[in-house]
C-alpha cells in the first residue's frame, strides 16, 4: 500500500513539531532557574507546525500565506518579549525553535527527507547540548579560533586563487599543490590535536600516546621521555612511547593513500607488518602495566599556527630542491642515504616531496625512501628516549624503537 504523498509530509510535519515540543518541555524542566517563562511546549509547537504547512499549501506558487502567518508569529513572540522583559524571564532560543518548527511543513514538501530530518535532530542534539557546550567553552582557547579562521581563510579563499597549471620551475609542481599539501598536513595535525586536547584531556599515558602520535610521534616520545623520570617503574611508558610510533605507520599509510595511491600500495604491506607488530608489543607491555591513575598532556603547541604552515610550506619546497638534486646527481642510492638522514628531522616534508613531485625513478624507489625515512626516525625516536628519559625506566622503548628503525630501514633497503 503506498501513502498518499501529502498525507505523508503532514504526517511527518506533526510528529516532527509534536517531539520537539515534547523536548523544549523537557529542555524546560532542566533548566536551573524554572521562573523562565515559555510561550507552550507540545501542543503550541505541535500547533505551529501544523499552520506553518497548512499556510505553505494555501499559496504554494507565492508563500503570501505562510509570510502573513510568519509575520504573525513574530508579533505574537514580541509581545511575549516584551511582556517579560522586565523580569529578564525569557530566552531567544525559544522563538528560534519555533521559527524551524514553523519551517517543517515547507521543508518536507520542497526538499528529500534527509533535511527536515537533520534539522529536526540537530535541535534536539543542540538543546541537550547547553551543559556541554558550557564546559567546552570555558575550556577552549579563543586564539585557537582565531588561528582556525585564518587557515579557513586561506584554504578556503587563497587555495582556489593559487594557480594550478603553472608549474614550479624545476620543481615540476603548482603553488596550488604546494599549498594544497600544507592544508592537508595541517588539517591532520590540527583534526589529531583537538581530539586529545578537547575531546580526550588528561585521559591517561597510552590513550594521550595514540592520540599525541597522530600529529607528531616524535613530539610525543620526548613528552612520555620526560614524563619517565618522575614516575614510578612501570611498563605503561614503553607501551605508550610504542603506540605513538604505530600511530606513525599508520599516519604515513593514509598520507601516501591522499596524494599518491600507486606509492600507498606498495607501502602499505610493509607498514602493515610494522603496524601489526608494533601494536603487539605495545599490546604485551601494555598488560603488564600497572594500574596508574598519571596523566599527561601534550604540550600546548597548536599544529596549524599561520607561521608554522608556511615554514612547513617552505621546507616541503626546500626538500624538492634537495631530492630532485640528488635524484638528478646521484641516483637512488643518493636518495637512500638522503632518506636515512632525513629521518633525524621532521619526515613530513621530505615524504611529500616524494609523494607530489614530478621524479624521474620508479615507484618502488619512492616507496623505499619513505620506509627508509620513516626507520631513521625511529632511530631518533630511541635516541630521544633514554637522552630524556632514564636509562632504567626507558630502556625496554629505546631497545624496541631502535629495532624497529633498522628493521624499517632494513626493508626499505631491500624492498
Amino acid at each position: 500500500m503506498i501513502l498518499n504523498t501529502e498525507l505523508t509530509n503532514l504526517v511527518l510535519t506533526v510528529v516532527f513539531s509534536f517531539l520537539i515540543g515534547l523536548e523544549l518541555k523537557t529542555y524546560k524542566l532542566r533548566l536551573d532557574d524554572h521562573t523562565i517563562k515559555f510561550l507552550g511546549t507540545t501542543r503550541t509547537y505541535t500547533f505551529i507546525g501544523l499552520l506553518g504547512y497548512i499556510f505553505y499549501k494555501i499559496d504554494a506558487s507565492n508563500f503570501s500565506i505562510y509570510i502573513v502567518g510568519l509575520l504573525g508569529l513574530f508579533l505574537l513572540y514580541s509581545i511575549f518579549f516584551y511582556k517579560t522583559s522586565n523580569d529578564k524571564k525569557h530566552s531567544i532560543i525559544l522563538f528560534l525553535v519555533m521559527l524551524i518548527v514553523y519551517t517543517f511543513g515547507p521543508l518536507i514538501e520542497l526538499f528529500p527527507i534527509w533535511m527536515p530530518s537533520l534539522i529536526f535532530v540537530l535541535i534536539i542534539f543542540i538543546l541537550n547540548a547547553k551543559k556541554r557546550i558550557y564546559e567546552f567553552n570555558e575550556k577552549m582557547n579563543t586564539f585557537e579560533f582565531e588561528t582556525l579562521g585564518k587557515m579557513v581563510l586561506l584554504s578556503a579563499v587563497i587555495l582556489p586563487l593559487l594557480p594550478k597549471d603553472t608549474i614550479i620551475p624545476y620543481l615540476g609542481i603548482s603553488f596550488y599543490k604546494v599549498w594544497l599539501t600544507v592544508v592537508v598536513i595541517s588539517s591532520i595535525s590540527y583534526a589529531g590535536y583537538i581530539v586529545q586536547k578537547y575531546l580526550f584531556p588528561s585521559k591517561g599515558l597510552f590513550l594521550t600516546a595514540l592520540i599525541g602520535g597522530t600529529y607528531s610521534s616524535t613530539a610525543t616520545t620526548v613528552v612520555l621521555s620526560k614524563k619517565a623520570k618522575v614516575l614510578i617503574k612501570n611498563h605503561i611508558i614503553t607501551a605508550s612511547i610504542i603506540a605513538a610510533t604505530t600511530m606513525m605507520y599508520i599516519r604515513l599509510v593514509v598520507i601516501s593513500c591522499i596524494f599518491n595511491i600507486e606509492v600507498a600500495k606498495l607501502v602499505i604491506i610493509p607498514f602493515s607488518f610494522f603496524i601489526l607488530f608494533s601494536s603487539l608489543l605495545s599490546f604485551f607491555y601494555y598488560k603488564k602495566a600497572l594500574v596508574t591513575e598519571n596523566n599527561i598532556e601534550i604540550e600546548d603547541k597548536n599544529p596549524l599556527e599561520l607561521g608554522t604552515a608556511f615554514i612547513f610550506a617552505f621546507l616541503f619546497i626546500v626538500m624538492m630542491l634537495i631530492t630532485n638534486f640528488v635524484i638528478q646527481h646521484y641516483g637512488t642510492s643518493g636518495l637512500k642515504l638522503l632518506s636515512s638522514i632525513v629521518g633525524f628531522s621532521d619526515i613530513d616534508p621530505f615524504i611529500l616531496s616524494l609523494l607530489t613531485g614530478k621524479q624521474t625513478i620508479q615507484l618502488s624507489e619512492i616507496s623505499s625512501a619513505i620506509i627508509i625515512a620513516a626507520g631513521s626516525n625511529n632511530i631518533l625516536k630511541a635516541i630521544y628516549s633514554l637522552w630524556f628519559g632514564s636509562k632504567e625506566k626507558t630502556i625496554h622503548s629505546f631497545s624496541w624503537l631502535l629495532a624497529l628503525g633498522i628493521l624499517t630501514i632494513l626493508v626499505g633497503v631491500f624492498i
